[in-house]
């Protein structure tokens, strides 16, 4: 593993495949631009609108937002997070809310269906029931192995309130742990910063956090905010909440640097 830098997308995605997609390209051709060698769009990246509409298209998003993911990370010579878009499960009329990992030539490194979903009523008024729509994954996320990269462990948004999750990827050897969300407004204010440090200190691992922003449909009102957080907990970059990108610096002299002053992972009594 050596020093090199890694984005993080921000993007309003909105009901409209193609135009998701085109934003997504502008994007990730500004963070390679920029030096990037890993990069992760958000979670819904391709596709974000009526519960109704996202399974009456699902086929296409899933079958498009593959292609576009292994595109991408061939032309821009980047290993590529996909954010996450819907995955049709069978016959069942509704989708997993899948992730994959695809590397510069193209060849998908790991695939992650997100276990938690968020049935929530939030304070604000608006009510989510993912489950409506998604199936459960039935599987602890995986961990791709990088010699050029460090570590890579994956998961999605509201996977980042579950401890035992990130300590999985822990025990695994994660290096870098990407949390892709479209995390709401109403929590987002006060969650989404302090939940990443956390993980990042507990695990002692880079979080890369792509994140959705804005007014994405009807009432559906995003944090923004992606960020790259080093092993301290300290933010490297934050996107703000327009579209965009957070870039920063993945170290391993750092990570050492860290793992070594604070060796909480190796003083753990229950596991």
């Amino acid at each position: 593993m050596k020093p090199y830098l890694a984005a993080a997308i921000q993007m309003t995605s909105v009901p409209d495949l193609h135009k998701n997609l085109a934003q997504a390209e502008e994007l990730i051709d500004l963070a390679v631009r920029r030096g990037a060698e890993l990069v992760g769009l958000p979670e819904n990246f391709s596709f974000m609108g009526e519960e109704q509409d996202k399974l009456a298209q699902a086929e296409v998003i899933a079958r498009e937002s593959e292609i576009f993911i292994k595109t991408m990370a061939q032309r821009y010579q980047v290993t590529l997070l996909g954010g996450s878009f819907p995955v049709p499960v069978g016959d069942t009329g509704r989708v997993y809310n899948t992730t994959i990992l695809v590397s510069p030539n193209g060849e998908e490194l790991a695939r992650y269906n997100k276990v938690h979903l968020f049935d929530v009523n939030v304070p604000d008024g608006n009510t989510y029931r993912e489950s409506s729509t998604v199936v459960a994954g039935q599987e602890l996320p995986p961990v791709h192995f990088s010699e050029y990269l460090g570590n890579i462990g994956v998961s999605i948004c509201y996977d980042v309130r579950f401890p035992e999750l990130y300590r999985h990827l822990s025990d695994k050897g994660t290096d870098i742990i990407f949390i892709p969300a479209a995390f709401t407004a109403f929590t987002g204010k006060d969650h989404w910063q302090v939940l990443l440090q956390a993980r990042a200190i507990e695990n002692t691992a880079y979080v890369i956090a792509p994140a959705q922003t804005g007014n994405n449909y009807g009432r559906r009102l995003t944090h923004g905010h992606a960020v790259i957080i080093d092993p301290w907990g300290t933010i490297l970059d934050d996107a703000g909440d327009k579209p965009g990108i957070a870039i920063a610096e993945i170290n391993p002299s750092r990570l050492e640097q860290v793992r070594r002053q604070m060796p909480s992972l190796q003083h753990r009594v229950f596991s």
